[in-house]
């Protein structure tokens, strides 16, 4: 399953090079992840409400190309396999139909009061699949 998104590069998210500083990757990950959700038919907020964390514990980024100001965007977040204790992400960002950044993330669900893995629960399985 994949979710795509597209988004305009604002002024402050460029540095001085006028490129899309770096750390602002992370931030467009992260919405991909949750738009994915939200396709799926989940709340990240309501999965943290439900006791629910997924912090992220792997991340990469290889960038093709720099994205610049106002630039419109599309982000493409995939599901590398189905989840278990943890759930992985591939992503793609295009400029003009062409590939720029790649991107790749694995997140481990916690139960937020004991900080211990969890399996990812089974609305969401059973949603994937």
């Amino acid at each position: 399953m994949k979710d795509e998104l597209d988004i305009f590069v604002r002024y402050s998210e460029t540095d001085q090079m006028s490129f899309v500083y770096h750390g602002n990757y992370v931030k467009y990950f992260e919405m991909g992840r949750i738009s994915w959700l939200k396709k799926l038919g989940f709340s990240y907020k309501k999965l943290e409400e439900d006791g629910i964390m997924l912090p992220v514990i792997d991340l990469k980024i290889n960038f093709k190309q720099p994205a610049l100001f106002d630039d419109k965007l599309t982000l493409i977040t995939k599901l590398v396999k189905s989840p278990s204790y943890m759930i992985e992400f591939n992503y793609e960002i295009l400029k003009d139909g062409k590939i720029i950044t790649l991107g790749y993330s694995k997140l481990i669900f916690l139960n937020s009061k004991t900080n211990k893995p969890v399996r990812c629960p089974k609305k969401i399985l059973d949603a994937i699949n």
